[in-house]
């Protein structure tokens, strides 16, 4: 039983702190489902599960896919919230497809939301104790001689990091690491980023972008329209990221805050239905899932490697080869964890030794890889991403009448995932 993507959008991406600064994932989430189920022509009340994605959880709101729900869908579709990392959305696709091809489910809404603008601040192992020891105190005296152990440094709150941690090594400190171990040069990351850039403002220009995202009308006053992505750099240039430091080794490094991915905030949503059921229906969908893989490797080798792993995999399942593929929409977590993956993908020892194949997997000619840029200008949204990923590539196939399409996302962990795409099911 084939599943069909019928229709999907996102909210802009836009850098945390600025225009939904006030807005959390669950409202960004609202707009990007229920926008998604108004392209669809379906109604609510024909969805049968909802499953979306988030990586930084609201620990007042901990099944963000249920509150959402609640607000723009029958209070009796069941809702569950899935976490990969950066790859949750994928995920909550996936989660869906599953549900449809076991017949437990016609019509499934998937995707994912992340306000990094709303980063939960955490308390001292010994503070959260005495706080919760004073709260079972009965008296006066009880409740203050919980908070005895406690000193100054204690009540200093812990910075959120966004670090392995079974590691402690950062995102940035592994993709520098990458770069040294693959030889990906600072030029060579600097230049990938540009080309992102340039890209997805050649692609928010013609409208090919925008055609995709879900108008946000920014509350209280709702006076505030935010229609485009804001982290796209119209004015990047080689000299004006040549001049950004390196950030996480600053004597050695390459890996600046021009050619990494900023922290964003932004939502993404997917109508996904049984096949049989759109074509008994007369539905167009945007395409049909062929197949798609998960892969592990150690976090403390190649971190951001994943996809270099899940692709092939992908692509056998698909029964395809990367000669098929006819666009590749690839994650920019890093331009060095992109250079990097394929470099490896183009790389025949790596085959030998990593894959056991005999010949190198190959990629699509850089021309048809993020042909509108990518997560480095568009932004990243943890969980949002895959969402976006997928609508980008189907829309673009459906303009340029491709048959194939591939989808690639490293993720925290070590974690790879890669999709098949096709047009025509």
């Amino acid at each position: 039983m084939k599943t069909a993507i019928l229709a999907g959008c996102r909210t802009p991406f836009v850098r945390s702190g600025i225009d939904f600064a006030d807005l959390s994932a669950i409202e960004l989430g609202k707009v990007a489902v229920k926008d998604a189920l108004t392209r669809s022509g379906l109604r609510g009340e024909q969805v049968d599960h909802l499953v979306y994605g988030t990586v930084v959880h609201d620990t007042r709101a901990p099944n963000i896919a249920r509150e959402v729900g609640l607000a723009v869908l029958p209070k009796t579709v069941p809702a569950v919230t899935v976490s990969r990392a950066c790859a949750s959305a994928n995920q909550a696709i996936t989660d869906g497809v599953h549900l449809i091809e076991l017949g437990l489910a016609d019509v499934v809404v998937a995707g994912g939301a992340e306000s990094l603008s709303h980063i939960p601040i955490t308390v001292s192992t010994r503070l959260s104790k005495s706080l919760v020891s004073a709260s079972k105190g009965k008296t006066l005296g009880q409740k203050l001689s919980a908070f005895r152990p406690v000193r100054p440094k204690d009540l200093l709150p812990v910075q959120p990091a966004i670090a392995e941690f079974s590691t402690g090594e950062s995102m940035g400190q592994a993709a520098e690491r990458m770069a040294k171990l693959n030889g990906i040069s600072r030029q060579a990351q600097d230049d990938w980023a540009l080309r992102s850039h340039r890209l997805a403002a050649a692609g928010t220009e013609d409208g090919r972008l925008t055609a995709e995202i879900s108008v946000v009308y920014v509350p209280p006053s709702f006076s505030k329209v935010v229609d485009r992505d804001n982290g796209i750099r119209t004015d990047s240039t080689p000299e004006k990221l040549g001049m950004l430091s390196p950030v996480f080794d600053r004597k050695f490094g390459s890996v600046t805050a021009g050619n990494a991915s900023p922290l964003t905030d932004g939502a993404s949503a997917l109508v996904l239905i049984n096949a049989e059921k759109a074509r008994a229906e007369g539905l167009e969908p945007l395409g049909y899932v062929r197949s798609w893989a998960w892969t592990a490797l150690d976090p403390e080798s190649q971190l951001l490697q994943g996809p270099a792993y899940a692709a092939p995999l992908a692509l056998d399942r698909a029964g395809l080869g990367m000669a098929d593929i006819g666009l590749m929409e690839m994650h920019e977590a890093f331009a060095a964890q992109v250079l990097s993956n394929l470099q490896a993908l183009d790389s025949r020892e790596f085959a030998q030794r990593e894959l056991g194949r005999s010949a190198a997997v190959g990629h699509p000619d850089l021309d048809r890889i993020n042909v509108m840029g990518g997560s480095l200008a568009i932004g990243h949204p943890f969980g949002a991403t895959g969402g976006r990923l997928t609508v980008t590539l189907l829309n673009e196939m459906a303009r340029r009448d491709v048959q194939f399409g591939l989808i690639t996302v490293c993720a925290a962990g070590g974690m790879g995932f890669a999709m098949v795409v096709e047009r025509r099911g």
